[in-house]
């Protein structure tokens, strides 16, 4: 059965894999409320995308980790950063979306350190921050999110105002680290035409990565010269187009691990795989324990 592509009040998720957000207006940002049964497959955007867990505790899968934000607490996913939400019931989380082309680097910047760079090179968890920088953070959330659903005169310079704040503050007290890396090395362009090549090439992998697919069909189905595809592919992902189809099976397969109790065969089925014997060699090579192990883990019930 093919994934879905999950089309809710807030948007549409173009690809299971990429997201292209869809803004109301010239102002690139939006916020909503996603309550803990919204399930979200696996995806990337170019939009710095924050978490606000509202009530309860949100289950979030980063790259190869499970993150339980517990209530009040905040994450953030730079550029690139592929994540994805299992079900938290009894949770409700904030989501704020924005494209950094929003600010003015070239006469606003005064840093050496760019906005790209800031996200990528910050730490994510707040859990790890000061805690004047988590007060400030959240009382910033909290006030976007009213504003953005107040609906009176100069609301979009208010939103404005509060993520320049946001930025300033990151800028002045956001704890540096190299963990980013871990968690995705997907460099991924800034150009609205190449994602749009790009998504077209997803959308081709959601639709077929359970059937035996080669680079060739791919770059055929899209309308791309093998040539041409391979380096567009390669430059925009990181990655050849086989590693990038094994970890999209990968990540398939952990997404159904922690949120459907089925048997590995099917497991294997269902995420692209084989058999089930390629299935657990692969997993176990790229995950480092096998797939039973890493449901276990998840302690799904």
């Amino acid at each position: 059965m093919l994934s879905e592509i999950l089309v809710t009040q807030v948007g549409i998720l173009m690809s299971s894999y990429l997201e292209l957000p869809e803004f109301e207006g010239p102002l690139k940002f939006r916020a909503f409320l996603n309550d803990g049964l919204t399930i979200v497959n696996p995806h990337f955007h170019k939009e710095i995308e924050i978490i606000y867990a509202k009530r309860g505790m949100v289950r979030i899968g980063l790259g190869d980790e499970l993150v339980e934000l517990a209530e009040g607490e905040i994450i953030y996913f730079a550029s690139g950063v592929i994540h994805y939400f299992l079900a938290s019931p009894e949770s409700e989380r904030y989501v704020y979306q924005f494209d950094l082309s929003i600010f003015d680097e070239a006469d606003l910047g005064d840093s050496k350190k760019g906005l790209m760079s800031l996200f990528d090179q910050g730490e994510p968890y707040s859990r790890n921050w000061s805690d004047k920088l988590y007060r400030e953070v959240k009382a910033i959330l909290e006030a976007l999110y009213q504003t953005v659903y107040s609906s009176l005169p100069g609301t979009n310079y208010l939103i404005l105002s509060s993520l320049y704040r946001l930025i300033g503050q990151f800028y002045q007290e956001l704890p540096m680290t190299n963990s980013r890396k871990k968690h995705a090395d997907y460099p991924i362009t800034h150009y609205q035409e190449t994602l749009k090549q790009i998504n077209q090439i997803f959308d081709y992998i959601e639709m077929h990565y359970q059937d035996i697919i080669t680079l060739d069909d791919v770059a055929k189905a899209v309308g791309f010269s093998p040539y041409y595809f391979t380096r567009l592919f390669k430059k925009n992902t990181g990655k050849t187009f086989t590693q990038f189809l094994t970890e999209y099976r990968i990540n398939r397969a952990k997404f159904i691990l922690g949120n459907e109790k089925i048997p590995m065969v099917e497991v294997a089925e269902k995420s692209g795989f084989a058999s089930v014997k390629t299935f657990h060699h692969v997993f176990k090579d790229a995950v480092g324990i096998p797939p039973l192990q890493y449901q276990k883990k998840l302690n799904l019930k």
